[in-house]
């Protein structure tokens, strides 16, 4: 039985909305035609126009086409930080039928490398910084890898490089790598030596294979089409009130759909402006928004928190600033009550996933509820199930979240176990299992209220303990480990390590965790370690991990 609608809806937003007939390089081209001289993007005070980016996306998009001979369909890693090239590299790809991977720029060798097999990628798109972790993966005479890659440095697009506001990773000088398969990023725009050939694309195409972690300690490639993304798009920016003359600040990563989808999708989508951050900085973002008039900006709750507790918020003029939305985190409450009591902003949280182009549930901006993840938005359906028999459950009760929507991907990329697992038919509809735990108040809000899966949220990164803990039993000096997820004010939780020791060994805490952050990307490495001389086990030999974090999380309340 489908769930009544809350009494809240916010009005004059329609129920099913009729999602564009369209692709997301198309959203470019359109918005480049209609504002072809309007800033589509500041970056470290550089702008770049509509018309600018869309010329630059052709441009690559033929050299991928032409030099390097990426056809439809195949797929192409991204790897960077927040910049002007990391949108560039995004759309020229999309625009020849390719397919994005996007990479966490703090991901190691072994992670690149994992992403590079599984999604079958040849090809890559590399921030400088980022080479020495690609280059093992690329092809040689004895391994296949990578065949080409594209390497930006940050530096190059810009410019005027006058400004002391520039950071200097960003001023960077690197010396050129002589490599035929390492193609540079500046050159091939300023050589702009081809010319695109127009390939065929359309909404229901596949575009965007991000990955999340799931039912196993691998992450899963979500496949996603030009049709789920804009329907998250296109949903996410009415509810919202967004439009053409909305001025965005973009602090999220890109390579996270919080970021991507909000930060570069939706502004150009709408024609908007973006105010581009390269790396988070509390005070720059303070400086950019009063200098800007920023009016909208989407950031895990840690981001928010930094922001207003800045010296330099307390005399900024902030007042064009009128919507702060994100999820992946709940929203302390000490934290939105001084946004509310000082600022007069309501922070709009939500709830989405990877697997839903991040956009799926949502706060009516009139009637929010603090610490909670909303109501079902335009054309999405979700119950609330036993986990077991699937039969939905009443009003109050705790079950697992399952939804159905349009932005909803098609399944995990050649993965037909999790599959099989996450989907179900019931009532005609196709339903994705969330793993979350969540009950629906009296109004039609939903709230958390645990986790199914045995998953660690970090600041909206998602982080699968069995995987942190496979990486840490390399470590020669543990014998045991055990990962659980500890609450943090800031991040929502952070990964404390529960350790046994060999005999005989004699470490600290400190180097583990410097071990780890060697070892792993840093938002899954360990921010503490507790040492035991012996983990509680079931009868059947398991390490009793809840109990372990309800403990940890007990002490720390204590």
């Amino acid at each position: 039985m489908q769930q009544e609608r809350s009494l809240y809806w916010p009005k004059g937003i329609p129920e099913k909305i009729h999602v564009p007939q369209v692709t997301l390089p198309h959203c470019l081209a359109t918005s480049a035609q209609r504002y072809p001289d309007k800033a589509a993007i500041v970056f470290c005070e550089n702008t770049f126009t509509f018309a600018s980016m869309k010329a630059r996306v052709d441009s690559m998009a033929a050299y991928l086409q032409k030099a390097l001979g990426v056809a439809k369909g195949e797929r192409v890693l991204l790897f960077s930080q927040n910049c002007p090239q990391f949108i560039i590299a995004y759309y020229a790809v999309l625009s020849i039928g390719g397919v994005i991977v996007p990479v966490n720029a703090m991901c190691t060798t072994e992670e690149v490398r994992y992403f590079m097999e599984n999604s079958g990628a040849k090809y890559a798109f590399v921030a400088r910084e980022l080479v020495e972790a690609v280059l093992p993966c690329m092809q040689t005479e004895t391994a296949d890898g990578l065949r080409h890659i594209v390497v930006h440095a940050y530096k190059d697009i810009l410019e005027n490089q006058e400004s002391d506001t520039i950071p200097e990773f960003i001023r960077k000088e690197y010396a050129t790598i002589e490599r035929v398969d390492i193609h540079d990023f500046q050159t091939i725009l300023t050589e702009n030596r081809y010319r695109l050939d127009e390939v065929e694309v359309s909404p229901d195409d596949f575009c965007i294979l991000p990955y999340t972690s799931g039912t196993t300690g691998k992450s899963k490639g979500c496949i996603h089409t030009h049709r789920t993304m804009l329907s998250a798009i296109y949903g996410s920016a009415m509810w919202r009130h967004m439009h053409a003359e909305s001025v965005i600040l973009a602090v999220a990563p890109m390579f996270h759909l919080l970021g991507m989808q909000n930060c570069m999708n939706i502004p150009i989508f709408l024609g908007a402006t973006v105010i581009m951050m390269p790396r988070w900085d509390a005070g720059l973002a303070v400086q950019l928004s009063a200098r800007y008039r920023i009016s909208s900006w989407t950031a895990a709750p840690a981001m928010v928190l930094d922001f207003f507790s800045h010296p330099l918020s307390r005399d900024a003029d902030l007042s064009s600033l009128s919507l702060l939305s994100g999820g992946g985190a709940a929203m302390a409450e000490s934290v939105a009550l001084m946004l509310k009591e000082r600022f007069g902003i309501v922070y709009n949280e939500g709830y989405g996933m990877t697997e839903t182009a991040s956009f799926l549930h949502c706060n009516p901006l009139n009637h929010p509820k603090r610490q909670c993840l909303g109501i079902e938005t335009q054309g999405v359906e979700s119950r609330i199930v036993d986990p077991v028999t699937l039969e939905e459950l009443p009003h109050g009760e705790v079950g697992e979240l399952v939804t159905s929507g349009s932005q909803v991907m098609l399944g995990y990329w050649d993965n037909p176990q999790a599959n099989e697992e996450s989907f179900f038919e019931r009532d005609g509809k196709r339903f994705f299992r969330t793993g979350d735990l969540a009950r629906i108040d009296e109004d039609g809000y939903f709230f958390m209220a645990d986790r199914l899966k045995r998953m660690i949220n970090v600041s909206g990164y998602k982080v699968w303990p069995s995987e942190v803990e496979n990486m840490m039993y390399a470590h020669p000096a543990i014998q045991e480990v055990c990962v659980v997820g500890i609450h943090d004010e800031k991040q929502g939780e952070q990964v404390r390590a529960l350790v046994v020791l060999k005999e005989g060994e004699d470490i600290k805490e400190k180097d583990i965790i410097a071990w780890s952050r060697e070892h792993m990307a840093v938002y899954k490495a360990p921010r503490s370690v507790t040492f035991f001389d012996e983990l509680p086990k079931s009868n059947t030999g398991k390490i009793m991990w809840r109990q372990l974090q309800n403990e940890q999380n007990e002490r720390l309340s204590s």
